[in-house]
């Protein structure tokens, strides 16, 4: 059950907004996940945690399984890569991402990754790449349909997935495999770099356009969700999302993007979280576009 009540007066708007206001100032100092898992009822997934998918310290994932998938069925699959400039970030720390997919009918795959300074590009994509390979090999153990794969990332994690589903270096054979590709806030065009912590994972200022994503929209690409937050003030939506998703419907990708009101650079991923639905139809988005029912946003 949602924790908070609809919208349908004025406290329940005040409780919410409220809400809101905390939830914004704990993302600000990097501690909302913490908020936003601590409202995850965990009744309504079944989970592991720490699978090794890899021999590094990092190389380990959680999975969140649907608890009331119809006997027999085989849901999709549907591997996350979180944000953090890729300087920042742990898969604990996104719960309430796994919750959201679970609770709706697929089974979530949340993978760490190496991180700088650890690493530079590209090595936290070979990372991924470990990861999804594994998420391929491991499909029908998972009692996930291995033909209904998707990559979903916000932020630094968007390019993630983005570069795996688009430059053929990453997974081989298995891309084409893909049935498709989700990104939220994600920079996918974002050369010259100004931002610091960037420039240090991309090897400014010798950084090649093969890093970028944009780069291969003129390749076959599997079919495509964009998603972002109008407002957004560290990611530029119309460059970024707006303009992939042109450079993909130019190259015959099938792609939908849309940009999103009331919602931030960071809210727009937490608004997958239950208490923070009303703020954006993300999840129903993302629910849709795996070909899953929208029939509640609880």
């Amino acid at each position: 059950m949602d924790p908070l009540p609809p919208p349908d007066g004025a406290s329940s708007v005040a409780r919410r907004t409220g809400l809101l206001a905390a939830l914004t100032a704990l993302i600000s100092g990097c501690s909302a996940t913490g908020a936003l898992n601590a409202l995850v009822p965990e009744q309504t997934y079944a989970g592991q945690e720490g699978l090794r998918y890899g021999p590094g310290e990092r190389d380990r994932l959680d999975v969140y399984r649907p608890r009331a998938a119809p006997a027999g069925s085989r849901p999709p699959l549907v591997v996350f890569f979180y944000g953090g400039n890729w300087k920042s970030g742990d898969r604990g720390d996104y719960r309430f991402v796994g919750e959201a997919l679970a609770s709706g009918g697929a089974i979530a795959v949340i993978p760490d990754y190496r991180l700088v300074p650890e690493v530079r590009y590209p090595e936290f994509l070979n990372d991924n790449a470990r990861a999804v390979a594994w998420v391929f090999d491991h499909a029908a153990q998972l009692g996930g349909d291995p033909d209904h794969i998707y990559l979903m990332g916000h932020s630094a994690g968007a390019y993630n997935a983005a570069m795996l589903a688009m430059d053929p270096r990453w997974l081989g054979a298995r891309r084409g495999r893909l049935k498709g590709l989700i990104g939220i806030a994600g920079p996918y065009d974002f050369l010259p770099i100004g931002n610091p912590d960037t420039q240090r994972a991309f090897n400014w200022p010798d950084t090649r356009p093969e890093s970028q994503p944009i780069t291969y929209a003129g390749r076959p690409v599997p079919r495509t969700l964009l998603l972002a937050a109008a407002s957004d003030s560290l990611v530029d939506p119309q460059r970024n999302t707006l303009g992939l998703a042109r450079a993909l419907k130019a190259g015959g990708t099938d792609v939908t993007a849309r940009v999103l009101d009331r919602v931030s650079h960071t809210t727009v991923i937490a608004a997958m979280a239950r208490p923070l639905r009303f703020l954006a139809p993300v999840r129903a988005q993302v629910l849709a576009f795996l070909g899953l029912p929208v029939a509640s946003n609880k």
